[in-house]
């Protein structure tokens, strides 16, 4: 009864005051039918409040978000199922999901009865222009009487995460040069050296084939072994991006911190589907290492991502250099994304490039950075090959001239 009465609204507090001024006009004035019209307001606003406070009935929730992953500026759809779990019908409710500002705020609906055994299907869309992880959630029931003099608050515990991915944009399909990380050569020398029966084998991963596992090896060590020449022959690389807070300029979505995300998100995607093992790599050392569920990771990851305030691209390039290619120095595909690089940081990536490895740098030239050739001709100087865009629109445009400019290069093409 006192949760009830905490419950009262605006107007049954109002109804509570004018009945007991009512009341005690009527005493002083000994006006009886004055008493009579105070104790009625009065009464009114306590019997709402008793009404609701002895609701017993039991309600339940699901939610669903289709999809739960989305890049910026799309549109998922929430599902909301109530109801009603208990013999009693329901009142009045108000049911509220609770949803973050950058969504458009709370989704509220009004829902005059449910019958006992019932439920209600709810929906509505979100939309975000900002990436990030954002909380969906909990939903919560405002019970009313008839009246509007009471309202009590019920919340759910439930809540559900909503993934803002950055903008992903689609790239035109071919094969960089340095790709691959070994060759068919590699291979046939692996094969010809170990036999077809090799007795060095090794352990058994995900994925391998079981008609090639060696028996005699899985019996003396207790765990199954496979031959080592059916180890996948994959292609990998490293994606590089550069997070100092210090390399970039601009708020917002059109800032150049949030052109480097979505670039390095495109590349990512695009390059994991084609089959190429990555790994994240950024001014702060390695964040990703190659895995299967690659692609959703590094989109969750970019999805939060932030400006660092490393100073320094030191810690990033020496996880460059430290495992470029699977660890085989001279082989795999190396992409980074920078900001506004200054001479000496220039230099410094310039001389992580090693071997025969294909190391593409995209700079995002803004206005503010006066230091742009520079850092540009230093790259080139060192074999790096270069894409300049503006911002992330532009990738698919430069991206086309990837392979050529490769291919221009691995022949001394100037």
């Amino acid at each position: 009864m006192r949760r009830a009465l905490a419950g009262l609204t605006t107007r049954g507090r109002s109804f509570v005051a004018a009945g007991a001024t009512a009341i005690v006009c009527a005493f002083v004035l000994g006006e009886r039918d004055l008493l009579r019209a105070g104790v009625l307001v009065l009464v009114l606003p306590l019997l709402s409040t008793l009404a609701v406070s002895r609701t017993r009935y039991r309600l339940a929730c699901a939610r669903r978000l289709d999809p739960s992953r989305l890049p910026v500026g799309h549109e998922t759809r929430v599902d909301l199922r109530l109801e009603n779990v208990s013999r009693l019908p329901s009142g009045l409710l108000m049911v509220e999901d609770q949803v973050p500002y950058t969504l458009g705020g709370r989704a509220r609906f009004v829902l005059d009865r449910v019958e006992p055994e019932g439920a209600r299907e709810l929906s509505y869309r979100l939309r975000s222009d900002v990436r990030g992880r954002y909380r969906i959630g909990p939903l919560v029931v405002r019970l009313a009487d008839p009246f509007g003099m009471v309202e009590l608050v019920r919340s759910f515990s439930q809540a559900d995460t909503l993934t803002v991915t950055p903008a992903i944009i689609p790239l035109p399909s071919g094969r960089l040069m340095g790709a691959w990380t070994g060759g068919g050569d590699s291979v046939a020398r692996t094969i010809s050296t170990a036999g077809e029966d090799d007795v060095a084998p090794r352990e058994y991963r995900h994925g391998d084939d079981l008609r090639r596992v060696h028996w005699r090896s899985t019996a003396r060590r207790g765990e199954l072994m496979v031959r080592r020449e059916e180890q996948h022959w994959q292609s990998s690389g490293t994606l590089f991006l550069d997070t100092r807070r210090s390399a970039h300029w601009g708020d917002g979505p059109a800032s150049s911190f949030e052109q480097a995300v979505s670039i390095a998100a495109s590349i990512g995607v695009h390059l994991g589907r084609a089959g190429i093992g990555l790994r994240l790599v950024t001014d702060a050392g390695e964040t990703l290492a190659p895995s299967v569920s690659f692609e959703g990771t590094l989109l969750d990851v970019l999805a939060v991502a932030r400006t660092s305030d490393v100073p320094s691209l030191t810690p990033g390039l020496a996880a460059l250099r430290g495992n470029s290619g699977q660890g085989r120095e001279g082989d795999g595909l190396v992409i980074a994304v920078f900001g506004a690089l200054k001479a000496e940081e220039a230099r410094k990536v310039a001389a992580a490039r090693r071997g025969t490895a294909t190391y593409i740098a995209i700079l995002i030239r803004t206005d503010e950075d006066t230091g742009f050739e520079t850092a540009a001709r230093t790259l080139r100087g060192a074999g790096w090959r270069l894409l300049v865009v503006r911002s992330a629109a532009e990738l698919a445009r430069a991206w086309a001239t990837a392979d050529q400019s490769t291919e221009d290069f691995a022949r001394g093409a100037p």
